[in-house]
């Protein structure tokens, strides 16, 4: 039995989208089901545990050490000497971890700090040396990301002047931090964000929403001057898992409508336009740059999935429709690097977009989509298993009912291919039979021509001396002109 008659569909419930920490925003397939903020918090936790661990690690084998160096000296050694030696040894270890531990704070919150404003001209000039990623020649998105930049910000007075300088410093600091892993380079972005809104609310006294307001502008300006550096970097295996899902949609090419329950009718033109758009934005989502443009391309995507279903059902959609419909989309577009992009939205985002709001809420659909196409079996399309292999591996593809209505059709463009083809035949033979009576008619109109040619032979003859070429004296000429004087 290739396919089964029962027909599960997909079902996501509502809660399965919200962090799994219960506080009540969108999770994320990528933070383990967590939302953006729990997700730090876990992080920052892991660290914070792993670096006590590392430090347990080294003074236990510091302690070995010096265990294993006092029984090698015994008693002849000086018995003062090892133990301060040791000593100093780890407190220089204790040293570096220390460093390293605050190097992120240090780094980010001086961005913030006054001492900042009072640092000497040597230092500044260092500061300000460009690398050669930034000095290069900017593209004309970012120098209009820019100069968009400069002119909101001049509205703002002294905060704009604030959140200008700081942006530019932490750009030019990101310059320096290419070999960083992704989770590392999004912690820093992450920081950043969440340093300039607090400096905007406690020392500005700007009101929530025109901080949401600078967010989205500096988010805009700072990932648009770093996105070649940030987007899919080579420390990540975000490229790895591109081709992969790639792969993978390939493979899944015969999933049709009716396998995932998708209630879409495409015979009708106005849902088939809503799709069709609807591929297209998903699609071009990656010739964004800025993770709130690439948002809005899936809310774009979503909201003419939305309408093609409110148009087949004559009702409005619901969420059991929304998601398989969604999976189908992203069959049919396959778009470019979709892991790359979703690991970029998730990692230098604004995190209260994906937190809450209908931004938020058709992200953490797409990466449930993404993620039911990796796990996508047999059973979640009510198939046989060995018929899911056989399709998979293309060695078969899926028989279609033949009630479907689609196959009247099939059938009927099947005949107007036969009967163009005899047309086809047809004009061939024709356009022979021409080009066969011209090249007759062109034999027989040369051996005319030569009959007549052989029957009427042409005679040159020489041309009769004119007049004016001889020598006898024409009385019928005028006569010569004399010359006359003329008194003056």
């Amino acid at each position: 039995m290739s396919q089964r008659t029962e027909r599960r569909g997909i079902h996501v419930d509502q809660s399965e989208l919200l962090c799994n920490k219960g506080c009540g925003y969108y999770g994320n397939a990528a933070w383990q089901g967590l939302c953006s903020k729990c997700w730090r918090e876990e992080y920052q936790r892991a660290r914070q545990k792993q670096i006590q661990e590392d430090w347990a690690l080294a003074e236990k084998l510091q302690r070995e050490e010096e265990a294993a160096y006092a029984s090698i000296q015994g008693a002849q050694s000086q018995p003062q000497a090892q133990p301060q030696a040791s000593l100093g040894t780890f407190s220089k270890f204790e040293e570096k971890k220390t460093n390293e531990k605050t190097r992120k704070v240090t780094t980010v919150k001086k961005f913030f700090s006054p001492s900042s404003r009072t640092a000497s001209k040597k230092d500044n000039q260092e500061g300000k040396t460009p690398s050669p990623s930034i000095s290069r020649q900017s593209s004309i998105e970012t120098d209009r990301a820019s100069r968009d930049f400069v002119d909101f910000l001049k509205t703002m007075q002294k905060p704009g002047r604030e959140v200008h300088k700081h942006s530019r410093t932490f750009i030019e600091s990101m310059a320096n931090k290419k070999d960083l892993g992704a989770d590392e380079l999004s912690e820093y972005v992450q920081d950043f964000y969440q340093n300039m809104s607090e400096r905007l609310m406690t020392h500005f006294k700007v009101s929530s929403e025109n901080v949401e307001r600078v967010m989205d502008e500096v988010e805009k300006y700072i990932m648009t001057r770093l996105y070649k550096s940030v987007f899919c970097p080579e420390t990540s295996d975000d490229e790895k898992k591109d081709l992969a899902t790639q792969k993978r949609i390939r493979a899944l090419h015969w999933v049709d409508i009716q396998m995932l329950c998708v209630p879409v009718d495409e015979e009708i033109p106005e849902v088939s336009e809503n799709v069709v758009k609807a591929i297209t934005d998903v699609i071009e989502m990656d010739s964004k740059r800025v993770p709130r443009d690439k948002l809005a391309c899936i809310t774009r995507c979503s909201k003419h999935i939305f309408s093609a279903i409110k148009i087949t059902k004559s009702e409005p959609a619901s969420a059991d429709d929304f998601l398989p419909t969604l999976i189908y989309i992203v069959l049919k577009a396959n778009p470019p690097r979709l892991q790359s992009n979703i690991q970029y939205i998730t990692r230098f985002c604004n995190p209260s977009r994906l937190m809450t709001g209908e931004d938020g809420y058709y992200f953490t659909n797409l990466c449930c989509a993404v993620a039911f196409i990796e796990k996508l079996d047999a059973q979640s399309l009510n198939l046989d298993p060995e018929d899911f292999e056989r399709y998979m591996s293309g060695q078969a593809s899926p028989r279609r009912p033949e009630t479907d209505s689609s196959w009247p059709q099939v059938y009927q463009n099947l005949e107007l291919l036969s009967g163009l083809g005899g047309r086809q035949d047809r004009v061939l033979a024709a356009a022979q039979s021409l080009q066969s009576d011209l090249m007759t008619w062109q034999e027989s109109v040369g051996q005319e021509v030569q009959e007549i040619m052989e029957k009427y032979p042409l005679e040159i003859r020489p041309p009769a001396p004119s007049a004016i070429d001889s020598d006898v004296e024409n009385d019928l000429l005028p006569p010569p002109l004399t010359p006359q004087v003329f008194a003056g």
